[in-house]
Formats: structure tokens, sequence, C-alpha cells
């Protein structure tokens, strides 16, 4: 079978023919300037000496994009593990995967500020955002530890004078049901402000459990955000934030290797009941002019409980579970100005991680259940520079020093803690060779932090920090009027202490410092407005990530693929907005082959995927018709767990949503 199917191919050949026609009528505007704050620093996007993607929020919502996975699908190098579980979500950028049971990730996801730092709770609803960046190459000097392949940054709508409202209802394929809205308003003008945003989830499941009858894996979520912004002068500005994810579904999309495809005979009652809750105060003030003070103080919390049987038999022989609750308190403190043409930043950062750790395992022979803590602490100094050199010229340079600790403990045993100091540069030089145009070339540092197995014997308690060095040289800007907007970037990486995931029996897990790598690879993306209606937009990410050197015990994967990292990711989109009100938009998206253990005996294939979706609007609303994974594409992960699951990827989807607006 093809990766992408006949039927899509001739699908988007068809939508292809029709563009070189609608680019011969009248021209539309130009592409508008994007300003981004990758830096923590407010520039326009062609100016930033990195690789960026930037994502308009209500672009995304008219796109239909209404989570991190439709925007990955659309960024060159960065996919997600599948999981099968709502809520735990790791991220995999450049070749870089995420450690899920080492509570650590190569990709930082900061939200309005606040970050999370693990694949547990790396999800977000995109209720009321803004806008979307992802940010690829290491990012330590501004986000620090398990930002060594990048970061995701989140931007939510600030509520202000003019009153604001979005209520969308949503039918769909098994019994979907979906109600989302945001709204703000000014409860005191030009002083105090509420914002609102909400949704409501519920879907029927599509494995099917022979043994109970009915399906297995349904799904339901209720999230919300809160933000209520005082201004009392021209001087200052903060927003009191409130965020909350409830995933309360059924069991996993996972099933045995061995049955019919989606098909269980389970006896075991499968679940997760996960909660993410997060508060923070953000408040900005100018000290003086060209000199500004951020301070955002946040608590971030995670409760993953689930429980899943993986024998898949009416017999209880074989479940695992957890409770996990993580809690990290965090503040950041950062002063920001101008020395001549030059931009500055300098900052403070501190956090505290308290999590509690439980673990049941049911085999044939007994259940057994071990609790542990993981505590830590880490505070940091960091600056960040924009030194223009010459008319043409500039450079970018920062550096952040951090210092990490960690402590472990068993239930009933004696705690253990490690802790490391790490320094973290970054440089970068830029050129503009013509007004809508830019090189760059730089070099950064980042690092994952080190720890403990929790779980794991004691043997493979503790693992040390990978590091990794990262070489880009790229190339952006806008061309034909302004209607095109590119980027290229080409990268090679120096992955030391490379900390892969060991995987023996179900549920025994730990990690190693076991090998090195050096991923090398080419981001590429571009935004066209071709005229009269019709917009193309395209990624690809070429990346090859292989063990430079990796032996374990008698085996050595030298030269094997990075479990989870694809070598190819890809997106292209087609949009038609009529002037009669009416829009159709086709996404063709998917990746390449991925491995899922070091020895490269298991994985997924490669797979293509066709989004379409097609609406009218009238007046304040709209009304859009959509159908996911037209082609009915099964990409499922074989072989998890060892060989012992498969991950079932989803089936075509129809629905319609009715839209309002203010």
């Amino acid at each position: 079978m093809p990766t992408i199917s006949s039927r899509a191919a001739g699908l988007l050949a068809l939508i292809g023919a029709a563009l070189p026609a609608a680019a011969q009528q009248e021209q539309v505007q130009a592409l508008p300037a994007v300003t981004v704050t990758a830096n923590k620093q407010s520039q326009v996007l062609e100016h930033v000496p990195a690789s960026v993607s930037a994502f308009d929020g209500e672009d995304l919502q008219a796109a239909g994009v209404d989570s991190l996975e439709g925007v990955a699908r659309m960024t060159p190098g960065f996919t997600f593990q599948a999981s099968g579980q709502s809520g735990l979500q790791p991220p995999v950028m450049r070749g870089l995967t995420a450690n899920v049971i080492g509570f650590s990730s190569s990709v930082a996801l900061v939200v309005d500020g606040v970050p999370t730092l693990r694949g547990q709770g790396f999800d977000d609803n995109l209720l009321g955002i803004e806008r979307v960046e992802v940010l690829r190459g290491p990012q330590a000097t501004l986000y620090g530890r398990n930002a060594e392949a990048g970061a995701v940054s989140i931007v939510t709508r600030q509520p202000g004078n003019d009153p604001y409202a979005v209520v969308s209802a949503e039918l769909g394929s098994r019994d979907k049901r979906a109600l989302r809205f945001d709204a703000s308003h000014a409860l005191v003008k030009d002083t105090l402000y509420l914002g609102v945003a909400g949704e409501l989830f519920r879907q029927d499941g599509f494995v099917d459990n022979a043994f109970k009858g009915g399906k297995e894996d349904d799904r339901e979520r209720r999230n919300g955000r809160l933000a209520l912004r005082w201004t009392p002068g021209e001087r200052t500005d903060a927003t009191l934030r409130y965020a909350q994810r409830e995933y309360r579904d059924a069991g996993s999309l996972w099933g045995s290797v061995s049955a019919p495809r989606a098909t269980v005979r389970s006896g075991t009652d499968s679940w997760n009941d996960s909660t993410a809750r997060t508060v923070s105060l953000d408040i900005a003030h100018e000290v003086a002019p060209d000199l500004n003070l951020r301070s955002i103080t946040a608590n971030n919390e995670f409760t993953d409980r689930i429980k899943q049987d993986i024998d898949f038999m009416p017999a209880d022989l074989l479940h695992v579970s957890r409770d996990h609750h993580f809690r990290t308190l965090s503040q950041e403190f950062r002063l920001e100005g101008r020395v001549g043409p030059a931009q500055w930043l300098a900052g403070f950062y501190a956090d505290r991680d308290d999590h509690d750790l439980s673990f049941g395992q049911k085999i044939p022979l007994g259940s057994t259940t071990t609790s542990a803590t993981q505590k830590g602490h880490s505070a940091a100094l960091f600056t960040h520079w924009i030194v223009p050199l010459a008319e043409r010229w500039t450079v970018t340079a920062g550096a952040r020093i951090e210092r990490n600790e960690v402590r472990f403990a068993l239930a009933g045993e004696r705690e253990q803690s490690r802790a490391w100091t790490r320094f973290s540069p970054k440089v970068a030089l830029q050129y503009q060779w013509r007004q809508d145009a830019q090189v760059y070339a730089s070099v950064a540092d980042g690092f994952r932090a080190g720890g403990f197995n929790a779980f794991a014997p004691e043997a493979y308690r503790r693992y040390q920090p990978e590091r990794v060095r990262s070489f880009e040289l790229g190339v952006k800007g806008r061309l034909l009027a302004r209607r095109l907007r590119y980027g290229v970037a080409a990268y090679v990486m120096d992955v030391r202490d490379m900390q892969v995931q060991q995987i023996g029996l179900p549920g025994q897990m730990f990690l190693t410092n076991a090998a090195s790598a050096r991923p090398v690879g080419i981001d590429a993306e571009l935004q066209y407005l071709l005229g009269s209606g019709w917009q193309l937009q395209a990624a690809l990410g070429l990346n090859r990530t292989r063990f430079r050197e990796f032996r374990d015990g008698a085996n050595d994967f030298k030269g094997k693929h990075n479990p989870l990292a694809p070598d190819i990711t890809g997106h292209l989109g087609v949009r038609y907005d009529a002037p009669q009100g009416w829009y159709a938009q086709a996404h063709l998206s998917g990746a390449s082959k991925v491995y899922l253990d070091a020895a490269n005996t298991y994985g997924r294939a490669g797979y293509g995927v066709v989004n379409l979706l097609a609406g009218y609007t009238f007046g304040r609303t709209e009304l859009s018709a959509y159908v996911h994974n037209a082609t009915n594409k099964q990409y499922d992960t074989v072989g998890f767990l060892n060989g012992v699951a498969t991950i079932y990827s989803p089936p075509r989807e129809l629905g319609v949503r009715l839209t309002w607006r203010m």
C-alpha cells in the first residue's frame, strides 16, 4: 500500500490544476507582517534568526484546528508520539523525543509564560488563543532545561474594552457532540476586564469490546479558561489566569497485536481520569521609557490517573495503573530595554517540583503498587541581546546558567539526591541581503535534565543529563510583492549522553545514558497568496537521527533509527475563500515510518492523511462541514510495550459545525 493513497493524490492534483488559473486573476494584497515573541522580545517573524512557525489564532479557528496535534501537522519537523491516551502527548522535534518515564521532554510547552516540561500534560485545547509559535532548535538560553529541541509558545487573547464573543456547536461521527465558547467584556472601562472560554466534548469510541459489548474507548473532556485583567494606569498591566482541563475517558486506543483490528475481549474496566490545572499572575510594568519589567508567578499541576488492561481478555491477568500528581511552582522576573539601537533582556527564573508517584501492576501471580516522591528545584540567570553591527548585520547572543537539584525516594526508603549546573550559550549572526530577505547562522546549546528511574531496579536507578549542541544555517523572507513568505533552515546537532528508553516486561521501563547521535536535517515552509481568494501553505521536515554509538549488553544498535522519530514530515494545504462568503480547503499531512525500539523491530508505517473542510458565512453566523481522514487511512502503531499492544489510529470522521460571532 502506498504511503499516500491514490485517492488523496488525485484530490490534490485536481485542486492544484485550478491554481494556475486562479493565480492569473486579480492579485490580492500582501501577507501581513507577523510579530512574534519567540525570544521573549517582540520581533518581526522574518527578523528572528531561528526556525520559527507562527500561527494566528483566528486563522487556526478558520481552518478548524483546535488542538496541538493539528498545529504539529502543519509544522515541519514536529510530531507527537502515539500514546492512545488523552493528556499524554509526548512531543518529537528534530529527531529528539520525550522521555515519558523520566517525566521530562525535549520540547517545552509555554502557555502565557507558564512552562510544562513533561509529556504528561503536554496538551492544549487552543481555546481563546491569539497565536501559537513553534521554535525549532535548542531554546535552553531562554526556556531552560527540557527545551533542547525546541519550544511551543501559546499566547491567549487578552480581554479589553471591546466586547468579544464566539460560540460554536458541533455534531459528528460516533455521536460526537462539542460546544466551545470564548467571550470577554470590560467590567470597568479602561481598568478591569474579564475573559472566559470553555469546551464540552463527548464522543463514542471505535474499539469494540467483544466480551462486554459496546465500545471500549469513549472520550469526554471539559476545559475552561478564565482571565481577569487589571490596568490601573498606562504603565501597568496585570492578568490573573486560571485554566483547567479534565479528561474523563474510557480505555486507551489499545488492543492486542494478535487480535482483529480495533477489537478487544476485555473483562477489566479501563479508564482515564486525568486533570490539569494552572493558575498564574502575569504583571507587566513600564519602569521607564524603554525599560520594562515582567513578572510571571504560576502553579502548574497535572494529575495523571489511569487504569489500562493490557491482556485484553476476559480474565484480569495483566493491567497497569498510574496515579501521579505533578506540581510545579515557578517564578520568572525579566527586565528588558534598549541601549542605543540594541535590545537587551535579563532575567531570573526559579521553580520547585513536588511530585507524588504511584504505579500499579497486575500480573498472573499477584498485584504490586509502588509509591515514590520526586522533588526538586532549579534556579537560573539568563540574558539575551539583539545588537545591530552595521546597516545589514545583526548579532543575537544569549546565555543562561542554571542549577538543578532532584531528590527521589521510594516509599519507606532513604531519599537520594542529584544536582547539576549547566551553562547554555547561544549566538546567531544575521545578514539582511535584501529588504525582505535574511540569512543567518547560529550555534546553540541545550540539555535535558537527569534524574531517577522511579520504578526501575536500583542498578538502573540514575541517569545523567542529555547534552545537545546545534549548528543551524537558514534563510527567510518574503517574495512576489510580499505575497509569499518562506523559511528554510539546515541543521546538524551533536547529542551526547543520550537518554534512551529501555523496555523490559510490560510496565518495566527505564532510562540509560547509553547512546550518542548526530541528527541532521532541513526544515522548510511557505505561505503563498495566489490571488482571488486562493491560499497555499506547505511544510516539509527532513531529519536523519541514527545512533552513532549504542551498546546494550551484547546488542550493538549503532546506525539504528532513534525510536519514534520520523525521517520525513510534510504538510500541504490549499484554501479558497469566495467573495460570496463560502470557502473550501484541503489539507494533506503525514510522516514516514517510525520505530518503537532501539532494535527497530516494532513501529508504525508511514502515512498520509487528508482533511477536508467547506463552509458558508452569512452575517455573524458560519456553517461548516468537515471530513477528517477522508480516505480512512490506517496508521496503527504496532508493537507498543515491547511487542504486546497496538495503538489504533482514528478512523474517518464527518461532522458539521455552527459558529456565531459577535
